[in-house]
């Protein structure tokens, strides 16, 4: 069985990927200590970047990253084997300099610099892997650029790190961590002058257009299909943009494609202002709609009013939006990503999200841990998202923290749109190679005043059941053998009626920020047919 999990994991890389992850294995670079090169001239002055950055060093030496506080005291506290790894990648980003209130931490920041240059040797740990380089690389060059002088033992540092980020670009995993290192080099190559920069600089542009034409598809979306990573990279768009008009150098990424970014983004956003959870997202990770196109505005672009009734189809991403008076739906239709990169991707096909006015009610359970441990393999699994699970296996065999088996593949079958209802209707074929060969079919059908999902399943099968999670401040209340009654936080209620199932409410977790747990509740409805009909009815109520 392990075997067909790696067979059926490792038959979808790309040669690249192995050569370079052999290559990022054995061999290690020795890094250059030169002197830095001479600093480029500032031209005009950095834009503020988005607000939403929150502050994580909470006092001197002490810092809250994924809701758990550290005191890093000493040499070892920078690698400690029993911090979780994401935590410790946090800690060498070096957000905090350029996050909300940073003026006031300046002292802080200064001995904070120095005290990683001294604590952290060249090539040793994890603030010399690629990706907290790229991150840091970036934030000191900020730091640097909003009037906070970097020091001459600080720049020397900082020509080191570069260095040694040009021999570990990140070729045996690709996608978002190319672009952090792409961005990492142009702003180094930006912010230093001479030949020397001008091969960063370049190095950069290259990697960046190379993986625009790939990451970025046409109708705006990340290739990843992570709501959350796409707004990551808009913002750092962004400060590609702001850094190159600080230097009256040529603009990188064409305007169009940021406009695209922003919107496709506005679409996976619930009337609330905040992103979908589908794939590997969280609250607090990325900058907010609000607060990046805020930014875009700074920048000089014009960012879209809203969003109309309708079908608001991403066909290339494979999202689709439904809104038609107090109700935004937003379906998975998707590819769980790149076929080479599922790294992010949960086994989530034909799941959904349901927001009235701007109130959250049906919810996927979201990310709060990444590793390789059961809770992480909980969160991506099928039963964590409001679709259908049959004899208890995933849609897509997702293992291992960051790895995909065989994957299920999305079909859009049907939209219509009429003056009185939206209805689309999808399959999957994730659950093919059960020894029931079975298919998974569902419409949505959503009018003013209620939404209509039809689960159909092909093929033979010993249990099938249908979850749906609702927002933590719901209250869930069963009526009869197949109607419970929602109370949300104004008082108001929805009904929710299914029929050819036995429901049955359970506890659950919701998980909108790393490090975090709330307590909610689902709908279990397991199938006594091949189809079940559930009604979820407001008229009027919210």
């Amino acid at each position: 069985m392990r075997f067909l999990l790696y067979f059926h994991t490792i038959r979808y890389l790309r040669l690249t990927q192995i050569i370079s992850r052999f290559r990022f294995r054995f061999y290690r670079p020795k890094p250059n200590l030169l002197a830095p090169p001479p600093r480029r001239v500032v031209i005009n002055r950095w834009i503020e970047t988005s607000s939403g950055r929150k502050q994580s060093m909470v006092a001197e030496n002490t810092f809250v990253f994924l809701n758990e506080s550290r005191l890093i005291n000493t040499l070892a506290d920078w690698n400690d084997p029993t911090v979780e790894k994401l935590w410790l990648y946090n800690l060498h980003y070096f957000d905090d300099l350029n996050a909300e209130g940073s003026e006031s931490r300046k002292e802080w920041h200064e001995c904070l610099i120095h005290k990683w240059i001294e604590e952290n040797p060249p090539g040793y740990g994890n603030g010399w892997e690629p990706y907290p380089s790229s991150l840091r690389i970036v934030n000191w060059i900020k730091y640097a650029l909003c009037n906070r002088e970097l020091s001459s033992l600080a720049v020397n540092s900082l020509a080191i790190q570069i260095r040694f980020l040009c021999e570990r670009i990140e070729d045996h995993l690709l996608g978002n961590h190319l672009l952090a290192n792409a961005k990492a080099l142009i702003f180094s190559g930006m912010f230093f002058d001479g030949k020397e920069a001008e091969e960063w600089l370049a190095k950069g542009m290259f990697i960046l257009h190379r993986e625009l034409l790939e990451q970025i598809l046409t109708d705006g979306g990340h290739f990843e299909r992570s709501p959350m990573y796409h707004s990551i990279i808009l913002e750092d768009f962004l400060d590609i943009e702001n850094i190159s008009e600080v230097f009256i150098l040529k603009s990188l990424i064409k305007k169009e494609t940021i406009i695209k970014m922003s919107n496709w983004l506005a679409a996976m956003c619930h009337p609330d202002g905040q992103i979908g959870f589908f794939n590997d997202s969280a609250f607090g990770i990325a900058s907010s709609l609000v607060d990046l196109n805020a930014y875009m505005e700074r920048l000089g672009y014009s960012v879209q009013d809203g969003l109309s009734d309708g079908v608001l189809q991403l066909p290339e991403t494979g999202y689709i939006r439904l809104q038609k008076g107090k109700a935004s739906l937003l379906l998975d239709v998707a590819p769980i990503g790149p076929s080479y990169l599922p790294g992010h991707a949960h086994a989530d096909t034909l799941s959904f999200e349901l927001s009235l006015n701007d109130m959250r009610l049906l919810v996927n359970s979201g990310t709060s841990c990444y590793g390789s441990g059961l809770e992480r393999q909980r969160q991506r699994g099928t039963a964590a998202h409001n679709t259908l699970i049959i004899d208890d296996y995933d849609s897509s065999e997702v293992w291992g923290g960051f790895r995909v088996a065989r994957r299920a593949q999305a079909n859009l079958l049907n939209i219509t749109e009429t003056s009185t209802s939206l209805s689309l209707e999808a399959s999957h074929d994730g659950y093919k190679r059960l020894s029931g060969n079975n298919m998974h079919i569902r419409k949505w059908q959503l009018s003013e005043e209620e939404l209509v999902v039809v689960d159909e399943v092909t093929g033979v099968f010993s249990h099938a059941e249908i979850h749906f999670h609702f927002h933590p401040d719901i209250l869930i209340q069963q009526t009869d053998d197949n109607t419970v009654l929602l109370k949300l936080s104004d008082g108001r209620s929805v009904e929710v009626t299914v029929h050819n199932a036995n429901i049955y409410v359970e506890s659950s977790m919701w998980h909108p920020y790393f490090g975090v747990s709330i307590p909610n509740a689902r709908l279990v409805a397991v199938l006594t047919g091949f189809k079940v009909r559930t009604y979820i009815r407001w008229r009027g109520s919210v």
